[in-house]
């Protein structure tokens, strides 16, 4: 089946093939996706990233082969918001966005044209240490929490610690209870280091919520807002408000230093 990579700052990628439908995740500009099937203007992709599969507009995606070339660098713009022109067109794309596929800063996706001459992140080199979480995790502060969303401009918060994780070339499943099934068990919060993930569940025991542990007393995580909250052994208590919001479940480790 052939590749697509989005063309557009953010693709919704929905539960089913109409616009009122969910919304379960999304593309970043320059992220790259597989059709497996289409639906007058809907085309079903498997993002290649994560293994994610819903529904995209066919016209906010770009045809890019049948094959993708090994290796591909994981660059990404560095900004909040970055300028790209398609077509010789303009276009502001969110932080997290991809340029794998643009190695000179230029190039063809199908039909359109790319040029891009922003900063950029090379995920590979941008080692996993405290700076890091801090400024990546940071460049989201106070974006609107959004169900589905994965960029500074509306992010839930699995995706809100997927991309985080992606700059520093850490490979992080879509949903909290994917993400919960990574990395090694933290026995006690006192044992933290900063960038492990703690996970809260509801009532039924579901894992719904996640967030990045910046020590063991302080969270940061996508909750109304991307926000830095209070933890204790039982879960978050909200800064604003005094109020317990989630139920602590398991913290893990995902990687060392």
């Amino acid at each position: 089946m052939p590749f697509f990579v989005c063309i557009v700052p953010v693709c919704p990628v929905r539960a089913e093939a109409a616009h009122r439908s969910e919304q379960t995740t999304q593309l970043l500009f320059g992220e790259v996706c597989e059709l497996l099937e289409t639906s007058k203007d809907f085309s079903r992709v498997r993002i290649v990233y994560d293994d994610y599969e819903g529904w995209c507009q066919t016209n906010q995606l770009a045809e890019v082969g049948s094959e993708l070339p090994n290796g591909l660098p994981n660059v990404i713009a560095a900004d909040w918001v970055n300028k790209v022109e398609v077509n010789n067109q303009p276009m502001n794309i969110p932080f997290g966005s991809s340029l794998a596929l643009l190695p000179d800063g230029n190039n063809t996706f199908g039909k359109f044209n790319v040029a891009y001459k922003g900063s950029v992140i090379h995920s590979n080199d941008t080692f996993y240490n405290e700076e890091n979480i801090r400024r990546l995790s940071s460049m989201f502060s106070n974006t609107a929490y959004l169900w589905g969303g994965r960029s500074v401009f509306g992010v839930d918060c699995s995706g809100f610690t997927q991309l985080v994780y992606k700059c520093m070339g850490i490979h992080l499943m879509r949903d909290a209870y994917q993400q919960a099934t990574q990395g090694e068990v933290i026995g006690f919060l006192q044992e933290v280091k900063c960038g492990d993930l703690a996970f809260f569940d509801n009532d039924a025991g579901k894992i719904t919520h996640v967030g990045i542990l910046l020590n063991p007393d302080t969270i940061i995580h996508s909750s109304g807002k991307v926000r830095i909250d209070t933890i204790d052994n039982l879960g978050i208590i909200n800064g604003d408000t005094g109020k317990r919001t989630h139920k602590m479940r398991v913290i893990k480790r995902i990687v060392d230093f």
